[in-house]
């Protein structure tokens, strides 16, 4: 399972692979690099409103409260509110910003996907919330606008390209 957090104003990339006897861990601070944690089952105790586990000999008990987005996690006496975005919350993210990520010089693609098909031309004045390409991630067709009046500098893919999460789809330059 992936999903990324942001805690604090931080952002982390996080990968939970499950095997038979423990959980892989994978967390990546923004700008840090991946840090790899395996959590035995053994250690690991669930209750119906908490749960609580041992990590490099410390115990944790740790209760999780929300839904959506924004959680508050309680441990060790404190309270923390975290975001927390799984893939189709990534992608509903990006498409709300018009598949931002990069503001009005590029678009960038909010999670792996292919584009089905691109309505604007290199040149081209866009005007604001028109649509630029649709893009196939998780099953669906999502139509990507852009964000604000923009001409397309340059087209980075073309239609059948698979796409990885921020790769940049289109350039812009100001109008």
């Amino acid at each position: 399972m992936y999903f990324e957090a942001e805690l604090k104003g931080k952002k982390f990339k996080v990968d939970v692979v499950e095997t038979r006897s423990f959980w892989k861990i994978s967390i990546q601070k923004e700008g840090e690099s991946w840090q790899h944690f395996d959590l035995s089952k053994e250690d690991y105790k669930r209750s119906e409103s908490y749960f609580s586990f041992l990590f490099k000999g410390v115990s944790y008990l740790v209760d999780v409260i929300g839904q959506d987005t924004l959680y508050t996690v309680y441990t060790r006496n404190s309270f923390q509110s975290v975001k927390i975005f799984n893939d189709e919350m990534l992608l509903h993210e990006s498409l709300k910003r018009g598949g931002g990520m990069g503001g009005d010089k590029e678009l960038r693609s909010g999670m792996p996907g292919k584009i089905i098909e691109i309505f604007v031309k290199p040149g081209e004045i866009v005007k604001a919330n028109k649509p630029l390409l649709i893009m196939e991630a998780m099953k669906m067709e999502n139509e990507m606008r852009s964000t604000g009046d923009v001409k397309v500098r340059e087209i980075c893919v073309k239609q059948g390209d698979s796409v990885e999460s921020g790769a940049v789809l289109i350039k812009f330059d100001p109008v």
